[in-house]
Protein backbone atom coordinates (compact mmCIF):
# COMPACT_ATOMS: atom_id res chain seq x y z
CA UNK A 1 0.00 0.00 0.00
CA UNK A 2 2.79 2.66 1.05
CA UNK A 3 4.85 1.95 -2.12
CA UNK A 4 1.68 2.21 -4.72
CA UNK A 5 1.44 5.72 -2.58
CA UNK A 6 5.11 7.10 -2.11
CA UNK A 7 6.98 4.36 -4.86
CA UNK A 8 10.00 2.88 -4.11
CA UNK A 9 12.79 4.32 -2.84
CA UNK A 10 15.63 3.75 -5.23
CA UNK A 11 13.11 3.81 -8.39
CA UNK A 12 12.68 7.81 -7.07
CA UNK A 13 16.50 8.02 -6.76
CA UNK A 14 17.16 6.22 -10.04
CA UNK A 15 14.20 8.52 -12.07
CA UNK A 16 16.35 12.03 -10.77
CA UNK A 17 19.26 10.28 -13.21
CA UNK A 18 17.55 10.17 -16.51
CA UNK A 19 17.42 13.93 -17.31
CA UNK A 20 21.52 13.88 -17.06
CA UNK A 21 21.93 10.50 -18.63
CA UNK A 22 19.68 12.20 -21.66
CA UNK A 23 22.27 15.19 -21.70
CA UNK A 24 25.56 13.08 -21.93
CA UNK A 25 23.62 10.71 -24.80
CA UNK A 26 23.12 13.77 -27.02
CA UNK A 27 26.61 15.10 -26.16
CA UNK A 28 28.19 11.95 -27.59
CA UNK A 29 27.86 13.21 -31.22
CA UNK A 30 29.14 16.27 -30.52
CA UNK A 31 32.60 14.48 -29.02
CA UNK A 32 32.87 12.13 -31.61
CA UNK A 33 33.68 15.38 -34.40
CA UNK A 34 36.33 16.59 -31.81
CA UNK A 35 40.29 15.67 -32.51
CA UNK A 36 42.50 13.63 -30.17
CA UNK A 37 43.86 16.95 -29.23
CA UNK A 38 40.45 18.95 -28.84
CA UNK A 39 39.21 16.20 -26.40
CA UNK A 40 42.22 16.48 -24.63
CA UNK A 41 41.65 20.41 -24.20
CA UNK A 42 38.50 19.56 -22.55
CA UNK A 43 40.44 18.77 -19.33
CA UNK A 44 41.67 22.58 -18.96
CA UNK A 45 38.40 24.37 -20.09
CA UNK A 46 37.01 22.18 -17.58
CA UNK A 47 39.29 23.77 -14.88
CA UNK A 48 39.28 27.01 -15.65
CA UNK A 49 35.25 26.68 -15.01
CA UNK A 50 35.96 25.88 -12.05
CA UNK A 51 38.50 27.93 -10.86
CA UNK A 52 35.79 30.61 -12.26
CA UNK A 53 33.54 29.82 -9.94
CA UNK A 54 31.42 26.73 -11.51
CA UNK A 55 30.57 23.80 -9.57
CA UNK A 56 31.10 20.12 -10.96
CA UNK A 57 27.76 19.67 -10.95
CA UNK A 58 26.97 22.32 -13.68
CA UNK A 59 30.03 20.29 -15.43
CA UNK A 60 29.24 16.99 -14.66
CA UNK A 61 27.61 16.28 -18.53
CA UNK A 62 30.20 17.49 -20.35
CA UNK A 63 32.87 15.66 -18.33
CA UNK A 64 30.86 12.57 -18.58
CA UNK A 65 30.40 12.78 -22.18
CA UNK A 66 34.43 13.23 -22.64
CA UNK A 67 35.60 10.56 -20.46
CA UNK A 68 32.88 8.26 -22.71
CA UNK A 69 34.54 9.18 -25.67
CA UNK A 70 38.19 8.82 -24.55
CA UNK A 71 37.07 4.94 -23.07
CA UNK A 72 35.91 4.45 -26.84
CA UNK A 73 39.31 5.60 -28.07
CA UNK A 74 41.91 3.91 -25.37
CA UNK A 75 39.45 0.74 -24.61
CA UNK A 76 37.01 0.25 -27.07
CA UNK A 77 34.19 0.55 -24.44
CA UNK A 78 31.73 2.83 -24.21
CA UNK A 79 29.80 3.16 -21.17
CA UNK A 80 26.39 2.03 -21.09
CA UNK A 81 23.35 4.21 -20.04
CA UNK A 82 23.58 2.10 -16.30
CA UNK A 83 27.07 2.67 -15.83
CA UNK A 84 26.59 6.57 -15.87
CA UNK A 85 23.84 5.68 -13.94
CA UNK A 86 26.29 4.37 -11.14
CA UNK A 87 28.81 7.46 -11.91
CA UNK A 88 26.20 10.41 -10.95
CA UNK A 89 25.30 7.97 -7.98
CA UNK A 90 29.25 7.74 -6.78
CA UNK A 91 29.69 11.40 -8.32
CA UNK A 92 26.92 12.35 -5.35
CA UNK A 93 29.02 10.01 -2.67
CA UNK A 94 26.58 6.78 -2.50
CA UNK A 95 26.96 3.64 -2.85
CA UNK A 96 26.16 1.61 -5.58
CA UNK A 97 25.31 -1.80 -5.78
CA UNK A 98 25.83 -3.32 -9.62
CA UNK A 99 26.23 -7.07 -10.44
CA UNK A 100 29.07 -8.85 -11.03
CA UNK A 101 30.07 -8.11 -14.89
CA UNK A 102 28.35 -4.98 -15.31
CA UNK A 103 31.20 -2.90 -15.54
CA UNK A 104 31.58 -0.93 -12.14
CA UNK A 105 35.14 -0.22 -12.78
CA UNK A 106 34.62 1.50 -15.76
CA UNK A 107 31.39 2.89 -14.11
CA UNK A 108 34.15 4.86 -11.58
CA UNK A 109 36.03 6.29 -14.19
CA UNK A 110 33.49 8.77 -14.82
CA UNK A 111 33.15 10.54 -11.46
CA UNK A 112 37.09 9.77 -10.79
CA UNK A 113 37.70 12.27 -13.77
CA UNK A 114 35.03 15.16 -12.78
CA UNK A 115 36.03 15.20 -9.03
CA UNK A 116 40.15 15.10 -9.73
CA UNK A 117 39.43 18.50 -11.84
CA UNK A 118 38.94 19.93 -8.91
CA UNK A 119 42.54 19.63 -7.94
CA UNK A 120 42.58 17.62 -5.32
CA UNK A 121 43.69 13.90 -5.49
CA UNK A 122 41.02 11.07 -5.80
CA UNK A 123 41.90 8.24 -4.49
CA UNK A 124 40.55 4.99 -5.34
CA UNK A 125 40.44 2.23 -2.61
CA UNK A 126 40.67 -1.89 -3.86
CA UNK A 127 41.10 -4.48 -1.73
CA UNK A 128 44.09 -6.21 -2.74
CA UNK A 129 47.01 -5.05 -4.97
CA UNK A 130 46.77 -6.96 -7.93
CA UNK A 131 43.42 -4.94 -8.49
CA UNK A 132 44.63 -1.65 -8.03
CA UNK A 133 47.70 -2.26 -10.30
CA UNK A 134 45.56 -3.71 -12.61
CA UNK A 135 42.83 -0.91 -12.38
CA UNK A 136 45.43 1.81 -12.55
CA UNK A 137 47.03 0.25 -15.59
CA UNK A 138 43.60 -0.25 -17.51
CA UNK A 139 41.83 2.24 -16.76
CA UNK A 140 45.35 4.85 -16.52
CA UNK A 141 44.73 5.01 -20.07
CA UNK A 142 41.27 6.76 -20.06
CA UNK A 143 42.92 9.56 -17.56
CA UNK A 144 46.07 10.45 -19.35
CA UNK A 145 44.53 10.40 -22.89
CA UNK A 146 42.88 13.52 -21.13
CA UNK A 147 45.91 14.39 -19.44
CA UNK A 148 45.38 13.76 -15.76
CA UNK A 149 48.05 11.82 -14.18
CA UNK A 150 48.26 8.38 -12.33
CA UNK A 151 49.90 6.90 -9.52
CA UNK A 152 49.30 3.78 -7.86
CA UNK A 153 50.65 2.06 -4.30
CA UNK A 154 51.43 -0.95 -3.59
CA UNK A 155 53.20 -3.06 -0.90
CA UNK A 156 56.26 -3.11 -2.01
CA UNK A 157 56.05 0.56 -3.14
CA UNK A 158 54.94 3.81 -5.13
CA UNK A 159 54.67 3.85 -8.93
CA UNK A 160 53.09 6.25 -11.25
CA UNK A 161 51.82 6.17 -15.31
CA UNK A 162 54.13 6.39 -17.82
CA UNK A 163 52.47 6.37 -21.08
CA UNK A 164 55.74 5.64 -23.33
CA UNK A 165 55.27 2.49 -22.05
CA UNK A 166 51.99 1.21 -23.31
CA UNK A 167 52.88 2.56 -26.59
CA UNK A 168 55.48 -0.24 -27.61
CA UNK A 169 53.87 -2.98 -28.83
CA UNK A 170 55.48 -6.77 -29.10
CA UNK A 171 55.16 -9.87 -31.43
CA UNK A 172 53.51 -12.23 -29.33
CA UNK A 173 53.04 -16.05 -30.37
CA UNK A 174 49.53 -17.54 -29.28
CA UNK A 175 48.23 -21.07 -30.79
CA UNK A 176 50.90 -21.23 -33.25
CA UNK A 177 50.05 -17.91 -35.11
CA UNK A 178 51.65 -14.91 -34.88
CA UNK A 179 49.56 -12.10 -33.09
CA UNK A 180 50.32 -8.12 -32.32
CA UNK A 181 49.61 -7.50 -28.38
CA UNK A 182 50.10 -4.91 -25.78
CA UNK A 183 53.18 -4.71 -24.46
CA UNK A 184 53.96 -6.90 -21.68
CA UNK A 185 55.73 -4.44 -19.72
CA UNK A 186 53.85 -2.90 -17.29
CA UNK A 187 53.07 0.93 -17.70
CA UNK A 188 53.45 1.94 -14.22
CA UNK A 189 57.19 3.15 -13.07
CA UNK A 190 58.45 3.70 -9.80
CA UNK A 191 58.52 6.88 -7.85
CA UNK A 192 57.98 8.13 -4.45
CA UNK A 193 55.04 8.09 -2.47
CA UNK A 194 54.36 11.81 -1.88
CA UNK A 195 55.24 11.75 -6.01
CA UNK A 196 52.30 9.18 -5.93
CA UNK A 197 49.91 11.40 -3.48
CA UNK A 198 50.54 14.44 -5.71
CA UNK A 199 48.81 12.74 -8.87
CA UNK A 200 45.74 13.77 -9.85
CA UNK A 201 44.45 10.01 -9.46
CA UNK A 202 45.33 7.31 -6.89
CA UNK A 203 45.09 3.95 -6.68
CA UNK A 204 45.64 2.03 -3.85
CA UNK A 205 44.47 -0.83 -0.77
CA UNK A 206 43.02 0.11 1.68
CA UNK A 207 45.92 -1.13 4.06
CA UNK A 208 48.28 1.35 2.31
CA UNK A 209 46.37 5.00 2.38
CA UNK A 210 45.62 3.71 6.51
CA UNK A 211 49.30 3.13 7.13
CA UNK A 212 50.34 5.82 5.29
CA UNK A 213 47.81 8.00 7.38
CA UNK A 214 49.41 6.51 10.74
CA UNK A 215 53.07 7.27 9.08
CA UNK A 216 52.02 10.95 8.35
CA UNK A 217 50.73 11.81 12.59
CA UNK A 218 54.19 10.24 13.10
CA UNK A 219 56.21 12.19 11.04
CA UNK A 220 58.22 15.03 12.47
CA UNK A 221 58.11 17.53 9.70
CA UNK A 222 55.33 18.49 7.61
CA UNK A 223 57.85 17.91 4.68
CA UNK A 224 58.00 14.17 5.37
CA UNK A 225 53.74 13.82 5.09
CA UNK A 226 53.12 11.87 1.90
CA UNK A 227 49.08 11.81 2.23
CA UNK A 228 47.54 15.38 1.69
CA UNK A 229 44.21 15.94 2.30
CA UNK A 230 41.46 13.54 2.11
CA UNK A 231 38.62 14.65 -0.37
CA UNK A 232 37.15 12.37 -2.55
CA UNK A 233 37.39 8.30 -2.29
CA UNK A 234 35.54 5.47 -4.15
CA UNK A 235 35.86 2.18 -2.47
CA UNK A 236 35.76 -0.80 -4.19
CA UNK A 237 34.64 -4.08 -2.21
CA UNK A 238 32.62 -1.44 0.29
CA UNK A 239 31.11 -3.99 2.13
CA UNK A 240 34.07 -6.14 2.68
CA UNK A 241 36.48 -2.71 3.65
CA UNK A 242 33.32 -0.95 5.76
CA UNK A 243 31.57 -3.15 7.41
CA UNK A 244 33.80 -7.00 7.41
CA UNK A 245 36.79 -5.06 8.37
CA UNK A 246 35.41 -1.73 9.63
CA UNK A 247 36.57 -2.83 12.90
CA UNK A 248 40.23 -4.65 11.72
CA UNK A 249 42.95 -2.02 13.63
CA UNK A 250 45.94 -0.83 11.60
CA UNK A 251 49.03 -0.44 13.94
CA UNK A 252 52.63 0.86 13.83
CA UNK A 253 54.39 -0.43 16.38
CA UNK A 254 58.21 -1.41 17.67
CA UNK A 255 60.11 -3.86 19.67
CA UNK A 256 59.51 -3.71 23.21
CA UNK A 257 62.69 -4.73 25.82
CA UNK A 258 60.33 -7.49 27.59
CA UNK A 259 61.27 -10.55 28.35
CA UNK A 260 59.72 -13.30 26.24
CA UNK A 261 60.25 -16.09 28.94
CA UNK A 262 56.78 -15.61 30.53
CA UNK A 263 54.88 -16.11 27.25
CA UNK A 264 56.38 -19.96 27.42
CA UNK A 265 55.90 -20.48 31.00
CA UNK A 266 51.87 -19.05 30.86
CA UNK A 267 51.77 -21.68 27.34
CA UNK A 268 52.15 -24.82 29.44
CA UNK A 269 50.11 -23.74 32.40
CA UNK A 270 46.87 -22.64 30.27
CA UNK A 271 46.40 -26.25 29.02
CA UNK A 272 45.71 -27.83 32.58
CA UNK A 273 42.63 -25.20 32.55
CA UNK A 274 39.19 -26.45 32.12
CA UNK A 275 36.86 -24.76 29.56
CA UNK A 276 33.26 -23.44 31.03
CA UNK A 277 34.88 -24.71 34.93
CA UNK A 278 37.96 -22.44 34.73
CA UNK A 279 37.48 -19.68 31.72
CA UNK A 280 34.48 -18.70 29.66
CA UNK A 281 34.93 -17.67 26.12
CA UNK A 282 32.59 -15.07 24.37
CA UNK A 283 33.33 -16.05 20.40
CA UNK A 284 32.21 -13.10 18.97
CA UNK A 285 34.73 -10.10 20.61
CA UNK A 286 37.38 -12.66 20.70
CA UNK A 287 37.69 -12.65 24.83
CA UNK A 288 38.70 -15.52 27.34
CA UNK A 289 37.83 -14.71 30.81
CA UNK A 290 38.84 -16.48 34.22
CA UNK A 291 35.95 -17.54 36.36
CA UNK A 292 36.70 -17.07 40.33
CA UNK A 293 37.22 -21.33 40.16
CA UNK A 294 39.97 -20.63 37.71
CA UNK A 295 41.48 -17.68 39.76
CA UNK A 296 41.98 -20.10 42.05
CA UNK A 297 43.09 -23.03 39.99
CA UNK A 298 45.55 -20.53 38.27
CA UNK A 299 46.84 -19.56 42.14
CA UNK A 300 47.40 -22.84 43.19
CA UNK A 301 50.21 -23.93 40.35
CA UNK A 302 51.77 -20.68 40.56
CA UNK A 303 52.03 -21.13 44.20
CA UNK A 304 50.25 -17.28 45.18
CA UNK A 305 47.88 -14.59 44.00
CA UNK A 306 48.77 -13.98 40.30
CA UNK A 307 47.88 -10.27 41.07
CA UNK A 308 50.70 -10.02 44.24
CA UNK A 309 53.28 -12.29 42.61
CA UNK A 310 53.45 -10.36 39.21
CA UNK A 311 50.60 -7.63 39.20
CA UNK A 312 48.68 -6.69 35.95
CA UNK A 313 51.34 -7.90 33.64
CA UNK A 314 51.17 -11.35 34.97
CA UNK A 315 47.32 -11.34 34.91
CA UNK A 316 47.45 -9.91 31.38
CA UNK A 317 50.03 -12.60 29.87
CA UNK A 318 47.84 -15.45 30.96
CA UNK A 319 44.96 -13.98 29.43
CA UNK A 320 47.08 -13.62 26.08
CA UNK A 321 48.18 -17.56 26.50
CA UNK A 322 44.35 -18.55 27.04
CA UNK A 323 43.32 -16.75 23.75
CA UNK A 324 45.90 -18.34 21.74
CA UNK A 325 45.25 -21.58 23.21
CA UNK A 326 41.48 -21.58 23.37
CA UNK A 327 40.06 -18.98 20.58
CA UNK A 328 43.07 -19.44 17.85
CA UNK A 329 43.30 -22.54 15.44
CA UNK A 330 46.27 -23.42 13.65
CA UNK A 331 45.72 -23.64 9.85
CA UNK A 332 42.92 -21.57 10.49
CA UNK A 333 43.90 -18.31 11.73
CA UNK A 334 47.61 -18.41 11.45
CA UNK A 335 49.94 -20.68 9.71
CA UNK A 336 53.30 -22.31 10.65
CA UNK A 337 56.17 -21.67 7.87
CA UNK A 338 59.81 -21.87 8.50
CA UNK A 339 59.44 -22.03 12.16
CA UNK A 340 57.10 -18.60 12.31
CA UNK A 341 53.29 -18.00 12.77
CA UNK A 342 52.40 -16.39 9.67
CA UNK A 343 48.84 -15.02 10.23
CA UNK A 344 45.85 -15.83 7.23
CA UNK A 345 43.53 -12.97 6.74
CA UNK A 346 40.48 -14.16 7.95
CA UNK A 347 38.35 -12.42 4.76
CA UNK A 348 40.61 -13.45 1.90
CA UNK A 349 42.18 -16.88 2.90
CA UNK A 350 45.89 -14.90 1.85
CA UNK A 351 49.09 -15.66 4.16
CA UNK A 352 49.82 -12.34 5.38
CA UNK A 353 53.81 -12.40 6.19
CA UNK A 354 55.26 -9.96 8.15
CA UNK A 355 51.91 -8.84 10.12
CA UNK A 356 51.88 -9.66 14.10
CA UNK A 357 48.83 -9.49 16.31
CA UNK A 358 49.52 -7.05 18.72
CA UNK A 359 49.29 -6.92 22.43
CA UNK A 360 51.56 -9.97 22.92
CA UNK A 361 49.26 -12.49 21.49
CA UNK A 362 51.59 -13.31 18.56
CA UNK A 363 53.93 -14.38 21.08
CA UNK A 364 51.32 -16.13 23.01
CA UNK A 365 50.72 -18.26 19.89
CA UNK A 366 54.78 -18.72 19.21
CA UNK A 367 54.90 -20.00 22.87
CA UNK A 368 52.01 -22.51 22.23
CA UNK A 369 53.33 -23.50 18.89
CA UNK A 370 56.75 -24.38 20.02
CA UNK A 371 58.35 -22.17 17.75
CA UNK A 372 60.81 -19.32 19.00
CA UNK A 373 59.26 -16.16 20.62
CA UNK A 374 60.48 -12.92 19.36
CA UNK A 375 60.18 -9.88 21.23
CA UNK A 376 56.63 -7.98 22.29
CA UNK A 377 55.81 -4.63 19.93
CA UNK A 378 54.93 -1.91 21.70
CA UNK A 379 51.83 -0.17 19.66
CA UNK A 380 53.18 3.49 18.21
CA UNK A 381 50.13 4.47 16.28
CA UNK A 382 46.67 2.28 15.54
CA UNK A 383 43.37 3.46 13.31
CA UNK A 384 40.21 1.26 12.10
CA UNK A 385 39.13 1.25 8.73
CA UNK A 386 35.62 3.20 10.65
CA UNK A 387 37.68 5.73 11.98
CA UNK A 388 40.04 6.61 8.52
CA UNK A 389 37.52 6.14 5.82
CA UNK A 390 35.15 8.68 7.94
CA UNK A 391 37.74 11.69 7.62
CA UNK A 392 37.37 11.59 3.98
CA UNK A 393 35.58 14.93 3.03
CA UNK A 394 33.37 13.38 0.41
CA UNK A 395 33.15 9.35 0.18
CA UNK A 396 31.36 6.86 -2.54
CA UNK A 397 31.63 2.76 -2.90
CA UNK A 398 30.28 0.01 -5.38
CA UNK A 399 29.97 -3.84 -4.76
CA UNK A 400 27.84 -6.22 -5.64
CA UNK A 401 26.33 -6.85 -2.49
CA UNK A 402 25.58 -3.43 -0.82
CA UNK A 403 21.56 -3.58 -0.09
CA UNK A 404 21.86 -6.25 2.60
CA UNK A 405 23.95 -3.62 4.46
CA UNK A 406 21.88 -0.66 3.59
CA UNK A 407 21.22 0.03 7.15
CA UNK A 408 24.24 -0.23 8.56
CA UNK A 409 26.00 1.98 5.95
CA UNK A 410 23.26 4.71 6.58
CA UNK A 411 23.74 4.41 10.92
CA UNK A 412 27.50 3.85 10.81
CA UNK A 413 28.46 6.42 7.98
CA UNK A 414 25.15 7.82 6.88
CA UNK A 415 26.10 6.59 3.12
CA UNK A 416 22.66 5.42 1.20
CA UNK A 417 22.45 2.95 -1.64
CA UNK A 418 21.57 2.69 -5.08
CA UNK A 419 20.83 -0.55 -6.74
CA UNK A 420 21.73 0.26 -10.49
CA UNK A 421 19.74 -2.03 -13.09
CA UNK A 422 21.82 -4.47 -15.11
CA UNK A 423 22.06 -3.26 -18.78
CA UNK A 424 20.57 -6.47 -19.81
CA UNK A 425 17.77 -8.89 -18.60
CA UNK A 426 19.38 -10.72 -15.18
CA UNK A 427 19.09 -14.73 -16.50
CA UNK A 428 21.53 -15.91 -13.91
CA UNK A 429 19.94 -17.16 -11.01
CA UNK A 430 20.44 -15.94 -7.41
CA UNK A 431 19.34 -19.34 -5.00
CA UNK A 432 18.20 -18.47 -1.73
CA UNK A 433 20.61 -20.05 1.44
CA UNK A 434 20.08 -23.16 2.74
CA UNK A 435 19.72 -23.97 6.15
CA UNK A 436 20.88 -27.05 8.10
CA UNK A 437 20.74 -28.73 11.31
CA UNK A 438 24.33 -29.58 11.96
CA UNK A 439 27.39 -29.51 9.88
CA UNK A 440 27.01 -32.91 8.65
CA UNK A 441 24.14 -32.43 7.07
CA UNK A 442 25.03 -29.40 5.19
CA UNK A 443 28.62 -31.35 3.83
CA UNK A 444 26.41 -34.45 3.20
CA UNK A 445 24.48 -31.36 0.49
CA UNK A 446 27.60 -29.81 -0.66
CA UNK A 447 28.57 -33.10 -1.89
CA UNK A 448 25.73 -34.24 -3.41
CA UNK A 449 25.62 -30.71 -5.10
CA UNK A 450 28.84 -31.28 -6.23
CA UNK A 451 28.28 -34.98 -7.27
CA UNK A 452 25.17 -33.41 -9.39
CA UNK A 453 27.19 -31.17 -10.91
CA UNK A 454 30.14 -33.30 -11.80
CA UNK A 455 28.11 -35.36 -13.86
CA UNK A 456 27.23 -32.70 -15.97
CA UNK A 457 30.83 -31.81 -16.95
CA UNK A 458 30.15 -28.59 -14.50
CA UNK A 459 33.31 -27.37 -12.83
CA UNK A 460 32.58 -25.95 -9.30
CA UNK A 461 34.54 -23.58 -6.95
CA UNK A 462 34.26 -24.54 -3.12
CA UNK A 463 35.22 -21.68 -0.54
CA UNK A 464 35.79 -22.52 2.91
CA UNK A 465 36.42 -20.70 6.38
CA UNK A 466 39.45 -22.45 7.23
CA UNK A 467 42.09 -24.56 5.59
CA UNK A 468 41.26 -27.51 7.96
CA UNK A 469 37.59 -27.23 6.19
CA UNK A 470 39.03 -26.92 2.64
CA UNK A 471 41.35 -30.62 3.44
CA UNK A 472 38.21 -32.27 5.60
CA UNK A 473 35.53 -31.46 2.50
CA UNK A 474 38.40 -32.77 -0.12
CA UNK A 475 38.49 -36.13 1.98
CA UNK A 476 34.52 -36.33 1.85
Amino acid sequence: MFKKIFGNSNEKALKKFYPIIDIVNKLESKFESFSDEELREQTSLFKKEIKQGKDLNDILPQAFAVVREASKRTLSQRHYNVQIMGAIALHQGKIIEMKTGEGKTLSATMPVYLNALAGKSVHVITVNDYLSRRDAEWMGKVYNFLGLSIGCLQNQGAFKYNDKQTKNLKLKIKNSQVEMGDDIDSALIPCSRKEAYNCDILYGTNNEFGFDYLRDNMAQTKEQQVQGSLAYAIIDEIDSVLIDEARTPLIISAPDQESTKLYEYFSRIVPRLEKDKDFEIDEKIKAVTLTEKGLEHVSKILGGDIYRLGGVKYAHQLEQALRAYALFKRDQHYVIKQNQIIIVDEFTGRLMPGRRYSGGLHQAIEAKEKVSVQQESRTLASITFQNYFRLYKKLAGMTGTAATSAEEFDKVYNLDVVIIPTNKPMIRQDMSDAIFKNESGKFKAVIRELTSKNKTGQPVLVGTIAIEKSEYLSRL
